[in-house]
């Protein structure tokens, strides 16, 4: 087995000083062949594979039972059941109704789960494993007891084990204990399902498998639909309690005040009774929530943005902080040598002491670099391509990575047999603070290329003081492709006051010049993370002062995403290494490329499947959508249930029959509410999202519901006294209805603002099929509405057009009065 020794700087290991060791090479190269086909066939028919099952969604039974078993659901059925006994069908639509939105709920839930699978499945790392000696990639559910896991850095150990192979193998098991500095791996060491490699290489063989491994449920839980923290959802769930609390005496009161009124038709006090019961539930405002973030998810998912948690859609939206890892997210992945500059001191083949190097022997020692790892990242990759490995070099020891060091390290045996150590990394660690060569390597730079020296020692690579004194052979000039969309992204970030901040381990002048390059504002200000103050306080005072920070080890960059929460910022962290990991994990919102490490993808809500940076501002308008527009329909909900809340304690109070039956309402809500509300929560909405969405909605819900219950009860007072005989009732009920009508337009004419065409035509076409019910005779019979003569009529357009005027001061005011 080959072994790997990580030269770039741009995948440090989480914990920001791993231990460097070496094994020896018997250890790293014991040529395990892993399982037989036999034998993986025969573990496979006694049951012993990893079958746990990865679902990135909620199952088909928990969707339908969430969307059915609803509080609300059940009020509502048992009401629905009741009419049906008593009333005509007409009077029972309301529970039509539920069963519609129910339905709607449950298919736009499923073509969510459908292609959070679809998408899961694209996205989901495939572990190597060998077996007859060859190694492969193949799907983490067909894993079998005894299999050879081959591990390199970022992979995840997706089943419990035993390390057979170690190459300075360092693994991260904070996901599963909290403690975040690597643990050194040897043979014979366990490894744990759940941690991931920072650095080195091995194998190990599996011990439990599925079920049995131990931190199986966790992965399960990860990659599965979940409803974290929404102040969306949590505000929801405040208003609903907030409902019930009225509801319940309210209906009690309603049904004791119908059963005395009515005490001659106990079927005619039901359906008052219901129909004053039914409207104070506001079952369409969760369906519709769930609906708008399952469409989002939909909507994102057709962009190669896989959503593991929906709630993610809402938080990146409420983001004023944004961390970008410079490598991988506004650098493509790929690299090319530009140029090898030869340095005057070494010792080469060749040449004596002091001798200066020469430019093949330079290109043989970087190509057998390259070829000590079988797993290149890109600053490797490109050294790969431009100096193939020579076939008669050995790499006999290999030092990993580690972000601490910034440095990674060889031992070579020429085809002369003689023995060379050489380290590959950042020249402003390697050399001294004086060196003549920082100042050429300063200006490079300065250009945005990325600079990485090549050097000799002649300690042992375990030694710690392996970087002392080593003898510069040649700087290796790298070129960085920037991505083509990151500055439309980075300028959409800046429009939308968003803050970026590019945090690196490379050098911070070139990444400077990187974000330079891509118009990042203040670019030009670098900060080298490594004179940052330690002091939580005073390190977020750095950090919103300043927007490029380079070498930065991964604690910092978890640790500055706590500062700047500190601070009250809502703090998203992209990157694709495992340096990333930690930050990734304590920020609000973590955003992984779906090309970075599994661990990065296995802690990120959100993963970008396409590797596209552009697709954030698509994140991010979506969350603001679903925000916004769920806090538009919000208001036409809770002003429903307001004035009916209301109503029945007016009726209640005056002990007079309910003035509508659940037609009326049922008309008014479709109308009114639940038509509208369908389009307005899937409209493009930009709007910021903004905190304290509780407050935002009443202030505004609960004087438009009293204005329209006080009008809509005097326009049945007044109606009341004027009809007398036959057909009085439903003549009350039509003037009291068109007024309720009237003043629940114009609450949705307030709420549609800023008008568009679409918007405009919206409210025109509900007022039109109220004008139709009112003027088409079998729908007159159906709904039992009917206006009586012409002055009762236009006295309830005229009440409706003095509360309509009244709801729009008291809207104005309360804007200015009660600011968000």
């Amino acid at each position: 087995m080959t072994y790997r020794a990580e030269t770039a700087v741009d995948e440090p290991d989480p914990d920001g000083g791993a231990a460097s060791a070496l094994t020896d090479a018997a250890a790293r190269r014991p040529g395990h062949p892993g399982l037989s086909t036999a034998e993986v066939a025969e573990r496979v028919s006694r049951g012993e594979v990893n079958d746990v099952p990865a679902r990135s969604s909620r199952s088909t039974p928990d969707i339908i039972r969430a969307n059915v078993f609803t509080r609300f659901n059940a009020i509502i059925g048992i009401l629905f059941v009741i009419m049906l006994a008593v009333a005509p069908i007409q009077d029972a639509l309301f529970g039509f109704v539920i069963v519609a939105n129910t339905a709607i709920g449950i298919i736009q839930e499923l073509r969510a789960k459908k292609t959070l699978d679809s998408l899961a499945v694209i996205g989901e790392a495939k572990p190597t494993v060998r077996r007859d000696g060859v190694a492969a990639e193949i799907p983490v559910g067909e894993i079998v007891l005894g299999d050879l896991v081959e591990l390199g850095p970022g992979d995840k150990c997706v089943v419990d084990g035993e390390v057979v192979e170690a190459d300075g193998l360092e693994i991260d098991e904070s996901l599963l204990t909290g403690e975040a500095d690597p643990v050194l791996k040897r043979p014979g060491d366990q490894v744990m399902s759940g941690s991931f490699v920072v650095a080195g290489g091995g194998a190990f063989t599996a011990t439990k498998v599925g079920r049995e491994a131990y931190a199986a449920q966790l992965a399960e839980e990860a990659s599965r639909f979940t409803l974290v923290h929404s102040e969306l959802r949590s505000g929801i769930s405040q208003i609903l309690k907030y409902v019930t609390w009225m509801m319940v005496p309210t209906a009690i009161g309603l049904v004791i005040s119908q059963s005395v009124v009515e005490k001659n038709d106990w079927r005619e006090a039901v359906r008052r009774m219901v129909g004053g019961i039914v409207p104070m539930v506001p079952e369409g405002l969760v369906l519709l929530t769930s609906v708008a973030f399952a469409i989002g998810v939909i909507r994102l998912g057709r962009k190669q943005c896989l959503v593991q948690e929906l709630p993610a859609i809402e938080g990146l939206a409420r983001v004023d902080v944004v961390c970008l890892d410079k490598t991988g997210t506004l650098t493509e992945g790929g690299m090319d040598v530009t140029e090898v500059r030869l340095l005057g001191s070494g010792d080469q083949a060749g040449g004596g002491e002091g001798a200066a190097p020469d430019e093949a022997y330079v290109g043989r020692v970087l190509g057998a670099l390259g070829a000590s790892d079988p797993r290149p990242n890109a600053s490797l990759q490109a050294i790969i391509d431009a100096y193939p490995g020579p076939a008669d070099w050995e790499c006999t020891a290999a030092l990993p990575f580690s972000s601490a060091r910034k440095y990674s390290g060889a031992a070579l045996t020429e085809p002369s047999g003689e023995a060379s150590g050489w380290l590959l990394g950042a020249p402003d660690v390697l050399l001294p603070a004086d060196d003549p060569a920082l100042g050429e390597i300063e200006d490079l730079n300065t250009q945005g290329l990325r600079v990485l020296l090549l050097a000799r020692t002649e300690r042992e690579l375990d030694d710690e003081r392996v970087a002392e004194g080593v003898r510069p052979a040649a700087l290796v000039v790298l070129e960085q492709r920037l991505r083509p969309d990151a500055a439309d992204t980075l300028r959409y970030f800046a429009e939308q006051n968003v803050a970026a901040k590019v945090i690196s381990g490379d050098n911070a002048v070139s990444v400077g010049a990187v974000a330079g390059k891509l118009g990042l504002p203040g670019a030009e200000h670098t900060v080298d993370a490594r004179q940052l103050p330690a002091d939580r306080e005073e390190m977020a005072t750095a950090l919103e002062d300043g927007a490029v920070f380079g070498r930065v080890t991964p604690q910092q960059k978890r640790d500055m995403v706590g500062a700047l929460q500190s601070r009250g910022h809502t703090v998203a962290m992209t990157g694709d290494g495992v340096n990333d990991v930690l930050a990734l994990k304590d920020a609000d919102i973590g955003v992984s490329m779906g090309s970075g490490s599994e661990a990065t993808r296995a802690v990120a809500q959100i993963v970008l499947l396409n590797n596209s940076f552009s697709t954030l501002p698509s994140v991010v308008a979506e969350g603001r959508r679903v925000i916004g527009n769920i806090e538009r329909v919000a208001n036409l909900f809770l002003v429903k249930t307001v004035y009916s809340v209301l109503l029945a304690l007016l009726v209640v109070c005056s002990q007079v029959s309910y003035p509508f039956l659940p037609r009326h309402l049922t008309l008014l809500s479709t109308l009114t509410i639940g038509v509208p509300a369908f389009f307005l929560a899937l409209a493009p909405n930009k709007e910021r999202a903004r905190p304290n969405f509780v407050r935002r909605v009443m202030r505004y819900a609960i004087p438009a519901g009293v204005i329209a219950a006080v009008a809509t009860f005097a326009t049945y007072l007044v109606a009341r006294s004027h009809y007398t005989g036959e057909g009085a009732r439903d003549a009350e009920t039509s003037a009291a209805t068109l007024t309720l009508f009237l003043i629940s337009m114009w609450v949705l004419a307030i709420v549609a603002r800023p008008y568009t065409w679409w918007r405009i035509g919206l409210v025109l076409t509900m007022a039109l099929g109220f004008v139709i019910v009112v003027v088409t005779p079998w729908l007159q019979d159906f709904f039992a509405l009917k206006l009586v003569g012409t002055s009762m009529p236009w006295t309830a357009v005229g009440i409706a057009v003095a509360a309509s005027l009244l709801l729009e001061v008291a809207w104005r005011w309360v804007g200015r009065r009660f600011p968000a």
